[in-house]
Order: structure tokens, then sequence, then C-alpha cells
């Protein structure tokens, strides 16, 4: 297994605060806090804040250490005051801490081995891991323009794991191994119609067997359904997620929507995955945490007679974990009441 080695000498730790004024404890803090396997960045963070997103205002950053945002089970995060603030820092088993009139944070020589899946996530993994790997989001031309099947080995119609399928289309020396996709659903803002992208839903692995001229011949490696003909096959994607990233506030101001929630249903809870109508053109960013805003009912005023929209009440928060162009996948974080398609998302 990999092994991380994280050796910290005598170091300065660095504020990075961003905006005016001492951010918001939460009423019943702890001192400190002994890391557990199981916890998450959001967790630890909630347990000191009122607002998780403004952990890194007050999170000291060792620069000496190889990766000084990894924060792992059995190190303690300690609650300190410099200049009157309060500040965030680390402190890893058996590891001795000064500090210094000036407000720098002197450790004692520790060095550490630890296995590199032991780094405690932003958020739990286990709730977005499949749309982290196995759902895309593509251009029209994109998937119209990919290989399709042609047909299955010994005529079958609907092919599964270990089955031979032919292809047709344009093939690269350099691509061996492919996803097969079906079109999904059609991403539209609810607001302009434009189009934002299209959903590709992975059905199996294939790699391939041999090629001539345009027609291929693979073989499936992994099939989650049947595979039919005039599916699509779109290179697999190498892509590492980092896990380990900042819960924070967007750089810019965003004023978006959920146009859908995963699973077949409307309605949206803790834990929910949404698709929101921002992507990277909007600079929106992984770990950008967003505030829901549940639409407020159109209600006729029974003395004038009118249509009054009420006022949009804040409903729960989502954090961004994958961007694409003008989309996003958001995991929902805190649902204070009923969240719907459609509801309002802001700058928290």
């Amino acid at each position: 297994m990999l092994k991380s080695l994280i050796c910290s000498l005598c170091i300065s730790i660095v504020a990075a605060t961003a905006q005016a004024g001492p951010v918001p404890l939460k009423q019943g803090h702890p001192e400190r806090h002994f890391v557990e396997k199981g916890d998450t960045l959001w967790d630890i963070s909630e347990t000191f804040l009122n607002d998780p997103w403004l952990w890194p205002e007050i999170w000291h950053i060792n620069d000496q250490i190889e990766n000084p945002h990894l924060i792992y089970p059995g190190d303690m995060i300690k609650l300190v005051y410099i200049g009157g603030e309060p500040k965030l820092t680390v402190e890893r088993p058996g590891q001795k801490v000064t500090m210094l009139a000036d407000g720098t944070i002197k450790l004692s020589p520790k060095a550490r081995v630890t296995p590199l899946d032991s780094v405690i996530p932003a958020i739990p993994l286990d709730k977005i891991q499949g749309f982290l790997v196995d759902h895309r989001i593509v251009e029209r031309q994109e998937l119209e323009a990919a290989p399709y099947v042609l047909a299955g080995g010994d005529e079958h119609i609907l092919m599964g794991t270990g089955d031979i399928i032919y292809a047709r289309g344009e093939f690269t020396e350099s691509d061996t191994a492919f996803g097969v996709y079906r079109g999904g659903e059609v991403f539209k803002d609810p607001d302009t119609g434009e189009v934002l992208g299209f959903e590709a839903l992975e059905l199996g692995l294939t790699r391939m067997v041999s090629v001539e001229g345009d027609v291929a011949k693979l073989r499936l490696l992994s099939s989650k359904e049947d595979v039919r003909i005039g599916d699509r096959l779109l290179p697999t994607e190498e892509r590492k997620v980092d896990s380990v990233f900042y819960p924070k506030s967007p750089q810019d101001e965003i004023r978006g929507r959920i146009i859908h929630v995963f699973g077949g249903v409307r309605n949206v809870s803790q834990y929910s995955v949404v698709v929101l109508n921002k992507g990277d053109r909007d600079n929106l960013g992984v770990g950008d945490v967003l505030a829901v805003f549940r639409v407020g009912e159109r209600v006729r005023d029974r003395l004038t007679n009118e249509l009054i929209q009420l006022p949009s009440e804040k409903s729960g928060l989502v954090i961004i974990f994958r961007t694409f162009e003008k989309l996003s996948f958001a995991l929902v974080l805190r649902a204070q009441r009923a969240m719907k398609v459609f509801d309002e998302v802001k700058n928290p």
C-alpha cells in the first residue's frame, strides 16, 4: 500500500483570512476535537462554526508539510486565539505545540507514516461515488458522433458481461477501453430555455479486441444493464477525483436553480444529489457551498384579487462536488425544510 510520509519540524502557521471581522463560533463549541475514522471535513467544521463553509477563514495552514490540507484520524483540531481572533490548528499524535509571543506556532519534530486512503474527506463519499465516475454530461454533437453498437455476437440483441459486441464509428489507436452509454435527461435552463447538456447513462465497460476499418470488435467487461443496438461508446475517463477540498463560499455571486434530482423523484432531502444550472462558466468550483431557497407560493390577495408572490425561504445547503461547463452536481448537506426541483440556489 502506498504510504505518505509527513514530516514536520519548526513551522510557522499562516492565517488565510478573507473577510472583515472574526468568524462566529458555534455556541457550546469544544476547545479541541480528536479526528475519528468516519469524520468528514464538513462534520468537523460544524463542530466549531455556525457557518461550516467559513472553515478556510480560521484555518492555519502549515506550509512546510507536504500537503497541509490533509487531516487524518488521530489528529487533534485545536482552537487557539491569535490577536484576539479564533484560529484552528492541527496537532499530530505526540507532537508538542508552543505558541510564541508574536503568534507563531512552533511544533516539535514529528514523523508520521499513514496510508493515503485514510485522509479525512470533505463530504460522505459513499453518497456521491457513482456520480464521480458513472455519470457524464455531454454535448448533443458528442453523443451523436460517438461510435454505436452495431450488433451483438452470435446475433444477440441484448448483451451483458462477457459478451462480444460490434460497434461502428471512428476509432483511434490510443482508445482501447470504452464506456457504453445511453442518452438520459436533456437539461435545460428553466429561466432561459437554453440547453445546458445531455446526460449520458453508463451501461457498462468494454475493451477493444480488434478493429477493421470503421467496425470494431469489443468484449463487455462489465454491465449494469443490458446493452442494446444503438447504444453509444465513449472513451473511458481517467480522472482522479480529489475528495479533500475545503467547503467555501463561491468567488462570484451565484443565482441559480436546482433543475434535477437523481433517483426519479422531485422532492429533495439530505444527501440527495442534485443538478444545478450553473457551472464552470459561472466560476462555480468544487467545494463551493450554496444556500437553497424554497420558492414562495403565489397566493391571491382576497382584498385586491391580485396574485402575490410570497418571498423565498432558506431551506438548506448544498456543496458542489463536480462541475461541467454549464452544469454542476451538488450534494445536499443540510435540509431545514422540504426542497424541490426549481428551488433557488444562492451564495450562503
